[in-house]
């Protein structure tokens, strides 16, 4: 382009941003906003994270950011105590002996306290 021919189109400008993101992390509030690094994801882990939705839909587990139970919802309950049961059949042979013998037991644990609050209704 010579010196005297104008640019034609919106054109582009480099702004140089190294070293803003510490910034913008030192100038974060702490508290609860921020919150611990979660663990790596494993199959007992996996498992007890059903359990404890399960319990939750039963109305047996308090929400953790309000303290407070929810009524039951036996449909979802349900659901997520088969979706354990769909695990347990498709994973029998390739578990450790410790995680199916997790899952037997938080099956067995779910069923009778979906009994429970199922007559309870």
């Amino acid at each position: 382009m010579s010196s005297g021919e104008e640019s034609k189109g919106p054109g582009f400008t480099i702004v140089d941003r190294r070293g803003q993101e510490a910034e913008a992390a030192e100038q974060q509030p702490e508290g609860p906003a921020q919150r611990a690094p979660l663990p790596p994801v494993d199959f007992p882990g996996f498992l007890l994270s059903l359990a404890t939705s399960a319990l939750f839909h039963l109305g047996l587990v308090a929400d953790p950011k309000t303290g407070k139970t929810a009524p039951a919802d036996l449909p979802v309950a349900r659901q997520t105590i088969d979706t354990l049961e769909l695990l347990e059949r498709k994973t029998r042979g390739n578990l450790t002996a410790e995680e199916a013998e997790l899952l037997t037991k938080l099956l067995t644990e779910l069923r009778l306290r979906f009994v429970e609050v199922s007559q309870a209704s």
